[in-house]
């Protein structure tokens, strides 16, 4: 039986991506890409032959139903987007449901994304974690970050190299200046960068040079209230 393929691609360093991902790419019968010139040049790399569709934030309204019909027909197909994993603040959800809906089977291959190395490389807690990716521009962006305000788990954020240090600043004025956090930028690539502090900190250092590169901003959560004084043996 067809089915829909999620592959990850490389977020920076093409080397990045899985074995595996390059076989299902040369296997299927068509791929859905986010930017057909970005992932023509991948597969270039990958000397596998071109045979892609277009796939966008813009078309996939019109375009989901169509593909999960020529999947049902028995072609199998991938979906790529420029970086990262579909669906991952990039498109892919909506193809996914429809197929899902439609009792197509649909098998998501392991890979690269942001989120989770700058978490990991953060320093600070993994094991429970909140994924906000971009936040609305303008419209509910600050009633997003107030209904943060008492989260204890940490939290991932993506944000652009135009609005990293205002994104910086909203999040000091909803959670205090001195909340730590670990910006990363460029991941896998030449110029990957980490600064961890407190946002104040942090700020005064992207204030000082122009912020280039796609952003991931990891903030700590909330510190746990102490229930009480605890005596020398523990107890309260």
């Amino acid at each position: 039986m067809a089915r829909l393929y999620i592959v990850p691609t490389p977020i920076g360093n093409l080397d990045d991506i899985t074995l595996r991902a390059v076989e299902v790419l040369r296997r299927v019968d068509f791929i859905l890409a986010e930017d057909t010139r970005t992932t023509s040049f991948l597969l270039k790399h990958l000397g596998i032959e071109q045979k892609l569709r277009s796939h966008h934030k813009f078309n996939e309204h019109a375009t989901a139903q169509l593909v999960a019909e020529t999947i049902a027909a028995g072609r199998d197909a991938a979906l790529v987007s420029d970086a990262g994993t579909p669906g991952i603040s990039d498109p892919g959800f909506l193809l996914v449901r429809t197929c899902v809906e439609a009792g197509i089977e649909v098998e998501t291959l392991p890979g690269a994304t942001a989120c989770i190395p700058a978490l990991v490389q953060s320093g600070f807690p993994c094991d429970r974690f909140c994924f906000e990716g971009f936040l609305p521009q303008k419209k509910g962006r600050a009633k997003r970050l107030q209904a943060l305000a008492d989260e204890e788990r940490t939290m991932i954020f993506y944000e652009s190299p135009y609005r990293v240090v205002k994104f910086l600043e909203q999040l000091s004025g909803v959670f205090g200046a001195d909340r730590p956090v670990s910006v990363s930028r460029e991941l896998t690539k030449k110029f990957e960068q980490t600064v961890r502090g407190t946002i104040a900190e942090v700020l005064d250092h992207f204030r000082a040079s122009e912020p280039r590169g796609e952003f991931v901003v990891v903030m700590a959560g909330k510190p746990k209230e102490r229930r009480g004084a605890e005596t020398d043996d523990g107890t309260e």
